[in-house]
């Protein structure tokens, strides 16, 4: 354990964070013995089962081809004719939450942004978060049992409460917990060694 915290709040369907995630891999590799590195969820869409609207699909189909100039991260447009988008990241959140029951977390983040940039399924579908939990090694059965658990849905709550209280004005956010402070990392998505100085600075302190 280090005396302080590294926090980062993403969404599994934040396309800025599948963007950040090279330069981020880079920040946790140089910070790993000096900080201990947190992930929580920020929950970007709400449930639901309704449609996309075409305004907003034309809109992050642009911000997908601004996030690829800008970061070299791939994207598979066929997701917008093979399935059907819905604005809803909660099942994502909580199906990450329940792979961490398993110690997977990070590895099921993984499989949920590969899935949904690279191969065109939809996260949103419960179908295609179980075919994720299965690729990463968790029994369909089991991993239903905690998704689908109460116990699950109070601790996405209170974990969505508690990144409320954070320094947080989107995804991803960096949030460094230093002596009892709160200090909010502004976040470089080509330049990891811009994020590792100013959090270096910070502890130095």
């Amino acid at each position: 354990m280090n005396n302080s915290q590294l926090i980062y709040v993403y969404d599994p369907m934040c396309s800025w964070c599948w963007g950040f995630q090279k330069c981020w891999q880079k920040i946790q590799d140089a910070l790993a013995n000096e900080v201990d590195i947190i992930y929580k969820v920020g929950g970007l869409a709400a449930d639901s089962e309704q449609p996309m609207p075409v305004s907003m699909q034309q809109f992050l189909q642009q911000t997908w081809q601004r996030i690829g100039q800008q970061t070299g991260a791939k994207f598979n447009f066929d997701f917008w004719q093979n399935c059907q988008p819905r604005r809803s990241t909660y099942p994502a959140c909580r199906a990450v939450i329940a792979a961490r029951y398993f110690n997977k977390e990070r590895v099921m983040l993984g499989a949920i942004q590969q899935g949904y940039y690279l191969s065109a399924q939809n996260p949103s579908d419960l179908n295609t978060l179980v075919s994720c939990a299965q690729q990463i090694g968790i029994a369909a059965d089991e991993f239903l049992a905690i998704l689908q658990s109460e116990q699950l849905e109070q601790a996405f709550q209170q974990e969505l409460a508690y990144v409320q209280q954070l320094p947080v004005q989107g995804f991803p956010s960096l949030v460094l917990c230093h002596k009892q402070q709160y200090f909010a990392i502004a976040v470089n998505y080509t330049n990891a060694n811009a994020v590792i100085s100013t959090i270096h600075c910070i502890l130095a302190d």
